[in-house]
């Protein structure tokens, strides 16, 4: 028997696992009991290709996490998922975005949350696994934003290459992962499930262990990459459209920041723009922005976003891309929590994991008209399901599928 279902058998045997309901795809919900407290077990499996993470089970996981946020009560996820289900496309990134707001309001409201590695945790599995105090991986657990074909199809390079593989393995792998944070631990003979469990959900959660992570990230980078360049001042023909009462803008490298005049009022914006991938340097600065915004509220804040996916290159891996996404998507659920109106306008492409970070807190999104909406690029699809871009979609689709509740008409395309 496979290392992975004895973790997961050792994990069911240290809670006394009791299964709660009928499975519901690859979600099985239960409960059990931890150092004599009640705990909520979720169990993801990829019993499915293409992801493990449909409609149906975000919608029961969230549901869920919401009982969980009410009650403060200990949560422990098994999470073995390739990530959303992306042959349910939109659907499967409103779900997820609903999911994932969920599981942010349980942060914030001290829900304790441990996680639990099978073999796959890629894509929103992983930044699931980084809503968790605790992580324990499997030993040959690996854990990224995008899996091994997406990296090799990057990268130029056939996934089944032996050299390419042991550079993906040495990356992404569980040994690189426990070295990353000493939030993350590998389960092996001398590791007492029940006692890694008790000490994973007595850890701190909170805005406050949120932010302390986001300082902690910020030590992974170079002092130049914390730093980084000055912005220049910019013009943008959709910013004034949307701003007719003035704005001032400036970018750097693809994050942009400002306030503007709208009809609204005056608000503070931040955002993600540019063609390049977002990386871990850009998702650092856009989540030390918004902090800085939760400690010192604005009456509103606007998040831009003009990127179409994350990077998917080993480099940004190897300092786990996966927890910088979701330190954007905490930092502005942080200002949500203090009252602040946090509204996502999508300026041209978004798509996968950096658009549910950026768009989980937001009430609303608002797409402006022409903007692609998407659960992956068509080079990622095609590397998962072998067909390449989808159509795009149409603004009540995206209202159905919610990703998106209002269209803006700008007057920008001919």
């Amino acid at each position: 028997m496979s290392a992975v279902p004895n973790l997961l058998e050792a994990l069911q045997k240290a809670v006394g696992w009791e299964a709660l309901g009928e499975r519901a795809g690859n979600l099985t919900l239960g409960r059990g009991t931890v150092a004599g407290q009640g705990v909520r077990v979720a169990v993801v499996e990829n019993r499915v290709a293409s992801g493990a993470l449909g409609a149906l089970e975000c919608e029961k996981l969230a549901a869920l996490l919401r009982i969980a946020a009410l009650e403060k009560a200990p949560v422990v996820l098994y999470l073995d998922s390739a990530g959303a289900k992306v042959s349910e496309g939109l659907k499967a990134l409103g779900a997820f975005r609903a999911l994932y707001r969920a599981g942010l309001e349980a942060c914030f409201a001290g829900a304790p949350i441990a996680a639990v590695l099978g073999r796959n945790c890629y894509g929103g599995a992983s930044m699931l696994a980084h809503l968790a105090s605790r992580r324990l991986f499997g030993t040959q657990t690996q854990l990224a934003m995008s899996g091994p074909a997406i990296l090799a199809s990057t990268a130029g390079m056939d996934p089944l290459d032996e050299v390419f593989r042991a550079m993906a393995l040495a990356t992404i792998g569980a040994p690189s992962r426990a070295k990353a944070s000493g939030e993350n631990a590998i389960h092996d003979a001398t590791v007492d499930l029940g006692i890694w469990l008790a000490d994973a959900l007595s850890a701190p959660t909170g805005a406050r262990a949120l932010l302390e992570r986001h300082q902690r990230l910020g030590q992974r980078l170079s002092p130049e990459a914390r730093t980084g360049v000055l912005a220049e001042t910019v013009y943008r023909r959709d910013l004034e459209k949307i701003y007719p009462g003035g704005y001032e803008a400036r970018e750097a490298g693809g994050y942009l920041e400002g306030r503007g005049a709208g009809e609204s009022g005056e608000e503070r914006f931040i955002g993600i723009v540019g063609k390049t991938p977002l990386g871990v340097e850009r998702a650092w600065r856009f989540a030390r922005a918004a902090w800085a915004s939760a400690a010192d509220p604005p009456a509103r804040l606007r998040v831009f976003l003009d990127c179409a996916s994350h990077a998917a290159r080993l480099d940004d891996e190897k300092v786990v891309l996966s927890e910088f996404i979701v330190d954007m998507a905490a930092a502005l659920q942080a200002n949500a929590a203090r009252g602040v109106p946090v509204e996502t306008t999508i300026l041209g492409k978004a798509g996968g994991g950096v658009y549910v970070a950026l768009a989980a807190s937001a009430r609303p999104v608002s797409a402006v008209h022409g903007a692609r909406i998407q659960v992956l690029p068509g080079a990622a699809l095609a590397a998962i399901l072998g067909s390449g871009e989808d159509e795009a979609a149409a603004a009540d689709e995206y209202r159905a599928a919610g990703v998106a509740e209002n269209e803006l008409k700008l007057g920008l395309l001919p």
